[in-house]
């Protein structure tokens, strides 16, 4: 017993080691490289434990948030990374996502694929203050990248100020203070031209491939 569940479990940690070859829309703020899914979800993790303290429930188990954000992508493997303006791409995202979370937790001895997939579908669900806190910290980093490389990427696939509100509003479910904050940096990609405010005109914002 012993041996066989290791052995599913190192199998797991080795398929997981593809998520370094998803890359995301997201650039770095230094080389302007695209950002791969592991660096995302690193990300996200460090940001949790510096910025738990804001978020809306007093008593978040921080735990509970860090295993969302370090399985919720890994779905991704099979899915590929979906960008977050491509509405087309967005079709049909969440059944693509839930046959890869179905093979690669399945990977696992059954009682963590059990707690993986629980995990990764309570993340989807966004009603527990714990998923609520992730789905906001998983908003607002590629916001904060966004805004520190001038909005290349929005300006790339021509995202408005109004997308972004849209997109990320959810943010306050988790924080009312980092969607504050949030708010502010839009604001401040506006002013500085680094976003566009909506277009009067329906067809001057193209449809981004990823």
């Amino acid at each position: 017993m012993g041996n066989d569940r290791l052995a599913r479990q190192i199998r797991f940690i080795v398929e997981a080691d593809k998520l370094k070859e998803i890359l995301r829309q997201t650039l770095l703020t230094q080389s302007r490289r695209r950002e791969n899914d592991a660096e995302h979800s690193w990300h996200l993790c460090l940001l949790v434990i510096v910025l738990a303290e804001h978020a809306n429930t007093p008593d978040l188990d921080v735990l509970r948030v860090l295993k969302m954000l370090l399985l919720h992508d890994l779905v991704e493997i099979d899915a590929g990374d979906t960008y977050a303006y491509d509405t087309a791409g967005q079709a049909g995202q969440h059944e693509r996502e839930a046959r890869a979370a179905d093979r690669i937790f399945g990977l696992l001895p059954a009682d963590q694929t059990a707690e993986f997939r629980a995990l990764w579908e309570e993340f989807e669900a966004r009603r527990t203050p714990a998923a609520k806190f992730a789905a906001a910290i998983d908003r607002f980093q590629p916001m904060l990248l966004n805004c520190l490389t001038e909005g290349a990427k929005w300006r790339e696939h021509g995202v408005t100020s109004d997308r972004v509100i849209a997109r990320n509003g959810h943010i306050a479910d988790g924080s009312a203070e980092l969607w504050a904050y949030a708010e502010g940096m839009i604001g401040a990609a506006v002013a500085a031209g680094h976003l566009s405010a909506p277009s009067s005109d329906p067809g001057s914002t193209r449809n981004p491939d990823r």
